[in-house]
C-alpha cells in the first residue's frame, strides 16, 4: 500500500494483491478475516506533533481461480443389478476461491438414460456430486459408460472445468465401509518431525474377502494437506510427512475416504480437523520505517539540527509470529543516545505480538558536536526460553536550509507564433532565494503541469542557470494551440528546497493550411423534373486556421465540357448547391463540375472538390411499341397446333428501372379466347383450337404497361389472318386498313359471313322439307280417290287388269328427272387457287420456277398462282423465306371488312411492324 503525503489518498502499489497467496489469509474461509493492517501518521508543522491512525484493508475474494477435479479422468465403478435410485458419490472438485466464488454446482453435459446427476449439500457446507441409477444395469450388455462431468463456480463471470467420468459396471458388492466417527479432531504441535503419528482412522465393512478389505485415501483435500500429511492406506494411520509451520497453516480440514476392494468398491467419508499448536520458534522482528518528513533510506535517517526536542524521527514496529506468551514482545533503546521509544498508540485492543513505537529525540541535536548517532533497538519475547533480536538506525544530523526559491508570478503567459525555428527563445523566468551560500544557489528545470501529465522536455527546454525557456520543435497551432508546464527552481541546500511557477505558451496562428473538403468527390442524386432553384446537394469544407485565415468563399467552377455553366450556384454560408434548371434524365443523366474554396489569409489559399450529380429517373415516358406496326398482319394456318407462337410484341421505354419494367396484356379483339400473351416477354400464342368460323382477320388490341407509379401505358394492334394460304394480299391489306378505322370496342375476329351462311342453309332445308310435305299430302289424296273408283266395277277372276296398280307409270320424256348432281361437273372448290409466297434472294433472284407470273404488289414479296382442283399440289409447302415467321397458306377469298367507322383512337403513329410488309411470304 502507499499513501499520498499531501492528499492522504490510500492506494495500491504496482504489486498485485492475490488473496490466495497472502500468508495471513491461508486456510481462512471467512471473507472478513483476510486483511492487511496499516498505520497512517499525520505530521504537524515543523513536525511539532504527530498523530498515528491505524487501518485495516479487508481483502475480498474475486473469482480468479477455476474449480478443478483431482484428475482429468474420473473412474467410478458401479455394480450391476443395482435398483433404480442407487446413489454413488463422485470425486469432488476443489476451488481456491470461497463463498459465492466457490463451487456452486456440478452437471453432466450429456445424461444417458440410466444415470443422472444429483448434488447434495453436506454438513460442512460443501457440495457433493452424486450419480444416481435411473435404469437397469446389465454388465453383460454394457460394461462401461463414459460421461462428461462439469463443475462451475458461482462467480460472475463463472469459471468451470470438466473431467471425463468413466463408469465401470461390475459385479455386486453390497456393503459399504463405515467409519467409527464422522468427524476426527486432533491437536498437532508445529515443527513435528516427519513420521510423527497423529491419529488412526478406523472403518469396518460387513463384507468378507476382497469386498471387506478396506483402504484409506484422501477425499476432498487441498494440495497443502497432501503435501504435509501421509495416510497409510492399510491401517488408516495419519502421520506427518513434512514439518508443519503454524505461522503458515494453523488448521488443516479435509476428508478421508474408506474404500473396500470389492468390484465395484464402496466408500465412506469422514472429516478430519487438525489444529496446529504453537511453539516458540520465531524471534521478534524489528522494522524501522520512515515517519513524516524525516528522510530515512537504507538504515540512515537525516535529521536537521534545529528539530525540537521530543520530535519523532522514525517508526519502529516490533512483531512476533508466535502466539500467546510466545508472541508478547518488549522493546528498548540500548546505549547513551539522545533518543527514546514511546508507544505509538495507547489502545487496549492492540495485539500483544505486534507493537509500534515512535523513536523520539530526547535532547537537542548539535551538528557541530555530534554528526552521527548509531541507535540500537533490542526486542525480547516472553516465551520459554525467550528469544530476542536487535536492529539499528544511523541518525545523521544535517545543516538547516529553511527558505525555498520564490517566483514573482505564479502564472506566466506568453504568446508565440507557430512555424517557428527550433531553438528560438520563448521567455525567461527568474526566482529569488532569501538564503545564502549553497542554500541560495538556484537551478531551473521543467516539469509537467499538475493539470497535464505530458512531459514538456520533448518540446521545450530551459537553461538551468539563466532560466531561458526555448522551443526545440516547430509548433503547429492547428495541432495544438496551448502548452502549459511548470518551471521548478531548486536551491542547493541540504535538504534542497524548491519553488515553482506555471508557464502558459499560447501559439499564434499563421495562414499555413489550405481549405479542405470533407471528400474529394461529392456524389449527389436528384430526381428529374425538379423545380428550378431547388437545392441538389451540400458540400462541407473546413480550414484548420482561425480568424481571417479561416474565412472561406465558395464558387462553382465549370467542368471539362462546361456542364455546370449557368446551371448551378452555391450558397457561401452553408455550402448548399442550387440548380437553375429542371433536369431531364432522358436528355442528360449526370453532371460533373468543381467547387472551389478560397480562404481570407494573406496570401490566400484554395482547394477544389469534384461534384458528380446523377439524375434519378421518374416515370414520365410511356412505353413505345416497336413491333408490330398497327398496319401489319401475321398469317396463321388453321392447322396450327396449340401453343403455336403467333408473334412477339416488342416495346421499349425511355425510363429505367421499374419505370421501364413492361408487362403485356390483350384487352380487346379476342372474343373466342384463341390467343394469349405472355405478360413479361410479349409472346402471343395460340391457346384455342381453330374452327371454320375463325377463318379471316383477327384484330388483337394489346396494351403495354410499365411498372412506374403512377404507371403509363400504350395500346397497339396485332392483326392475325387465319387461312390456309394467301391468294390475294390486297384484300387482306384492305381489311387491315378498314380495321384501323374501326372502334377498339368492336371486335374483329374471324369470318363474319359464317353464321349468316348457316342461317341461309337452315332456311333452304326448311323450304325443301315443306315442299316435300305438300307433295306427300297430294299423293295420299290421289291414291285414296283411285281406290274408291276401282271398288265400283268389281273384280273378275282370271282377268288381267289393263293397268296394274303396282306397275310403274310411264312418265313423259319431257318430264325427265333431273340428273344426279354427281353427273354434273364438280363445283370448283372455294379455295381454287393456292398462292405460294416467295421471298427474294439477296441478289434479286427467285427460289422456285413456277411459270405463271403475278403482278408485284408494293410492300409484298413476289407471288405465283397455280390453278387446280382439289388434287392440286400445295406449292406453299415448298416455300422458303428468310422471314422469322412460319410458311403459311392464305385463303384466296378472304372476307371483306365491314363499313368504315370513325378512326381508331390512342394508337401511336410511330408504331411499326418491322419486316411485316417486306418480309412476309
Amino acid at each position: 500500500l502507499k499513501i499520498d503525503n499531501m492528499t492522504g489518498e490510500l492506494s495500491t502499489t504496482e504489486r498485485r494483491i492475490d488473496r490466495e497467496k497472502l500468508p495471513q489469509c491461508q486456510m481462512i474461509f471467512d471473507e472478513n478475516e483476510c486483511f492487511l493492517d496499516f498505520e497512517v501518521s499525520v505530521i504537524g508543522p515543523s513536525q511539532s506533533w504527530v498523530d498515528l491512525f491505524e487501518g485495516r484493508v479487508i481483502i475480498l475474494d474475486i473469482n480468479d481461480n477455476t474449480p478443478t477435479f483431482p484428475s482429468p479422468v474420473l473412474t467410478l465403478t458401479v455394480e450391476e443389478n443395482r435398483p433404480v435410485g442407487t446413489l454413488y458419490l463422485l470425486p469432488t472438485a476443489t476451488d481456491r476461491d470461497f463463498g459465492r466464488n466457490g463451487i456452486e454446482r456440478y452437471e453432466l453435459l450429456q445424461e444417458p438414460s440410466v444415470f443422472e446427476l444429483q448434488v447434495a449439500d453436506t454438513l460442512d457446507g460443501e457440495k457433493q456430486p452424486q450419480l444416481i441409477v435411473k435404469g437397469a444395469l446389465d454388465r453383460e450388455q454394457r460394461d462401461s459408460y463414459e460421461l462428461s462431468l462439469r463443475v462451475r463456480d458461482g462467480g460472475d463471470p463463472a469459471r468451470s472445468s470438466q473431467a471425463i467420468l468413466r463408469v465401470l459396471i461390475t459385479d455386486v458388492n453390497d456393503n459399504s465401509p463405515r467409519f467409527e466417527k464422522s468427524v476426527y479432531e486432533a491437536d498437532l504441535a508445529e515443527n513435528s518431525s516427519p513420521g510423527t503419528p497423529i491419529l488412526q482412522l478406523r472403518a469396518t465393512d460387513l463384507d468378507v474377502g476382497v469386498n471387506g478389505q478396506i483402504e484409506y485415501v484422501f477425499g476432498a483435500a487441498t494440495e497443502s494437506v497432501r503435501r504435509l500429511l501421509r495416510l497409510d492406506e492399510t491401517s488408516g494411520w495419519l502421520s506427518v510427512l513434512h514439518r508443519i509451520d503454524r505461522e503458515e497453516v494453523n488448521q488443516l480440514r479435509f476428508t478421508v475416504m474408506a474404500r473396500d476392494r470389492g468390484q465395484p468398491p464402496k466408500t465412506d467419508k469422514a472429516t478430519v480437523v487438525l489444529n496446529i499448536r504453537d511453539e516458540n520458534d520465531n524471534v521478534p522482528t524489528i522494522d524501522i520505517r520512515k515517519i513524516g518528513r524525516i528522510p530515512l533510506r537504507d538504515g540512515v535517517a537525516s535529521v536537521a539540527e534545529d528539530v525540537l526536542v521530543d520530535t519523532p524521527i522514525a517508526l519502529v514496529q516490533v512483531s512476533d509470529r508466535d502466539q500467546g506468551e510466545n508472541g508478547v514482545v518488549t522493546c528498548t533503546v540500548v546505549g547513551d543516545v539522545p533518543f527514546q521509544l514511546k508507544p505509538a498508540s495507547e489502545g487496549e485492543g492492540e495485539p500483544q505480538n505486534k507493537r509500534k513505537y515512535f523513536l523520539h529525540t530526547s535532547a537537542p541535536l548539535d551538528y557541530e558536536a555530534v554528526r552521527d548517532y548509531n541507535v540500537v533497538i533490542v526486542a525480547v519475547d516472553s516465551g520459554s526460553p525467550s528469544l530476542s533480536s536487535n536492529n539499528s538506525l544511523l541518525v545523521r544530523v544535517g545543516d538547516t536550509n529553511d527558505n525555498p526559491p520564490v517566483f514573482s508570478q505564479a502564472v506566466l503567459e506568453v504568446s508565440f507564433p507557430e512555424n517557428n525555428l527550433p531553438g528560438e527563445r520563448v521567455a525567461t523566468v527568474v526566482a529569488t532565494d532569501a538564503d545564502s551560500g549553497k542554500n541560495a544557489e538556484i537551478t531551473y528545470s521543467l516539469e509537467a503541469s499538475p493539470l497535464s501529465s505530458e512531459a514538456p522536455g520533448s518540446i521545450f527546454s530551459i537553461d538551468p542557470d539563466s532560466g531561458d525557456v526555448s522551443v526545440q520543435a516547430v509548433l503547429d497551432r492547428e495541432q495544438r494551440d496551448t502548452y502549459e508546464f511548470q518551471v521548478t527552481a531548486r536551491d542547493k541546500g541540504v535538504p534542497s528546497l524548491q519553488g515553482s511557477t506555471t508557464v502558459v505558451v499560447r501559439v499564434a496562428d499563421r495562414n499555413d493550411n489550405e481549405p479542405r473538403f470533407m471528400q474529394d468527390v461529392f456524389t449527389f442524386y436528384v430526381k428529374e423534373n425538379l423545380q428550378p432553384n431547388s437545392p441538389v446537394g451540400m458540400v462541407t469544407v473546413m480550414d484548420f486556421d482561425k480568424g481571417h485565415n479561416a474565412e472561406l468563399s465558395l464558387s462553382i467552377q465549370p467542368g471539362d465540357h462546361d456542364q455546370a455553366a449557368g446551371i448551378f450556384s452555391i450558397e457561401n454560408d452553408t455550402g448548399t448547391i442550387f440548380s437553375t434548371v429542371s433536369f431531364d434524365r432522358e436528355q442528360q443523366t449526370s453532371y460533373t463540375f468543381k467547387v472551389k474554396a478560397v480562404d481570407g489569409g494573406e496570401p490566400p489559399r484554395s482547394a477544389t472538390a469534384t461534384v458528380s450529380l446523377f439524375v434519378m429517373d421518374e416515370n414520365d415516358n410511356a412505353p413505345t411499341v416497336t413491333f408490330p406496326s398497327n398496319s401489319s398482319y401475321t398469317v396463321l394456318p388453321p392447322s396450327s397446333n396449340m401453343r403455336t407462337v403467333v408473334a412477339t410484341v416488342v416495346a421499349t421505354d425511355a425510363d429505367t428501372g421499374l419505370n421501364a419494367d413492361l408487362n403485356y396484356s390483350i384487352v380487346g379483339g379476342n372474343p373466342f379466347k384463341l390467343f394469349e400473351i405472355d405478360p413479361a416477354s410479349g409472346v402471343v400464342s395460340l391457346v384455342g383450337k381453330l374452327a371454320p368460323k375463325h377463318y379471316g382477320l383477327h384484330r388483337l388490341v394489346v396494351q403495354v404497361n410499365d411498372s412506374g407509379q403512377p404507371p403509363q401505358s400504350t395500346t397497339a394492334l396485332l392483326h392475325v389472318f387465319v387461312n390456309e394460304s394467301l391468294s390475294n394480299a390486297t384484300v387482306v391489306e384492305s381489311q387491315v386498313a378498314r380495321s384501323l378505322h374501326t372502334p377498339l370496342a368492336q371486335d374483329i375476329a374471324g369470318d363474319p359471313s359464317y353464321e349468316l351462311s348457316k342461317q341461309r342453309l337452315s332456311i333452304v332445308i326448311g323450304v325443301v322439307a315443306g315442299i316435300m310435305t305438300v307433295i306427300l299430302l297430294i299423293l295420299v289424296v290421289v291414291m285414296a280417290r283411285y281406290c274408291r273408283s276401282k271398288g265400283k266395277h268389281g273384280y273378275e277372276a282370271g282377268k288381267k287388269d289393263h293397268e296394274d296398280f303396282f306397275t310403274p307409270q310411264q312418265h313423259d320424256k319431257a318430264k325427265k328427272p333431273k340428273k344426279d348432281k354427281k353427273g354434273k361437273k364438280g363445283k370448283q372448290p372455294l379455295y381454287s387457287s393456292i398462292v405460294t409466297v416467295e421471298a427474294s434472294k439477296p441478289n434479286g433472284q427467285r427460289y422456285d420456277s413456277v411459270n405463271e407470273k403475278l403482278s408485284d404488289s408494293p410492300g409484298m414479296g413476289r407471288y405465283r398462282s397455280v390453278n387446280g382442283g382439289p388434287g392440286s399440289p400445295d406449292l406453299a409447302r415448298h416455300y422458303k423465306s428468310s422471314s422469322p415467321l412460319p410458311t403459311v397458306q392464305l385463303h384466296p377469298q378472304s372476307p371483306t371488312a365491314g363499313k368504315k367507322h370513325q378512326a381508331v383512337q390512342d394508337l401511336p403513329p410511330a408504331n411499326t411492324f418491322v419486316g411485316a410488309g417486306d418480309n412476309i411470304s
